[in-house]
């Protein structure tokens, strides 16, 4: 086995460990339920880990990662984690969370071909073109990507509302809310966009389904 694998599993036995002379009764209460009231559509950037940023343990926030924090709607992994966690765990507030320095955004905004990822790169390609004017208005390349990671989270927000498992539960009076923020990787500060939505006033008619 390599040592750095031996490693991992070594500090997994510190872990428990200490877990256990801290708090003995931990493992058994968190094996007892799942109740989490946070759902966090993340980038798998392993700089952005979910429940450190935001000084949340185990159990209270149910995490979806995926390249560029995407809400694409044929994704049946995602659907299916969203699925779950509004229509069996209830959550109440859903987390679309960018962060700076993104290497998919980074990669979307070249022509240069990655292989497979492209496919889905091209959905990043498409915010892109829908604000091209605006992004390229910025002479600064850093600040240019920056813009870009915001406007990508906004729009994977709205895609989140325009999907009918969301609108059938705010069709019921139910939750989520749901929220657009940004990790800068450089300062570990969480940025909230200011798009959070509990209703589909804020989309287009044609997006809105009715009873």
């Amino acid at each position: 086995m390599p040592e750095f694998v031996k490693k991992l599993l070594g500090n997994n036995q510190k872990w428990v460990e200490e877990i256990r002379r801290t708090d003995p009764t931990y493992f058994s209460r968190l094996g007892e339920t799942h109740q989490p009231i946070v759902l966090w559509i993340g980038c798998s950037d392993a700089r952005v880990p979910a429940n450190q940023i935001t000084g949340t343990s185990p159990g209270e926030v149910f995490v979806h990662r995926n390249i560029a924090n995407m809400v694409v709607h044929s994704d049946m992994n995602m659907l299916s984690v969203l699925s779950y966690a509004v229509e069996v765990l209830k959550i109440r507030h859903i987390v679309v969370c960018g962060h700076y320095s993104c290497g998919g955004i980074n990669a979307a905004m070249t022509n240069q071909s990655f292989g497979v990822i492209d496919n889905w790169l091209r959905h990043i390609k498409d915010v892109y073109r829908a604000h091209q004017d605006q992004l390229e208005a910025i002479d600064d390349a850093e600040k240019r990507a920056r813009l870009l990671v915001e406007l990508n989270v906004k729009e994977q927000v709205y895609n989140l509302c325009k999907t009918s498992i969301v609108q059938s539960s705010w069709s019921r009076g139910d939750f989520p809310y749901i929220h657009g923020w940004v990790y800068d990787v450089h300062d570990g500060i969480l940025k909230d966009l200011d798009v959070t939505f509990n209703s589909n006033e804020a989309l287009s008619s044609l997006y809105r389904f009715k009873d």
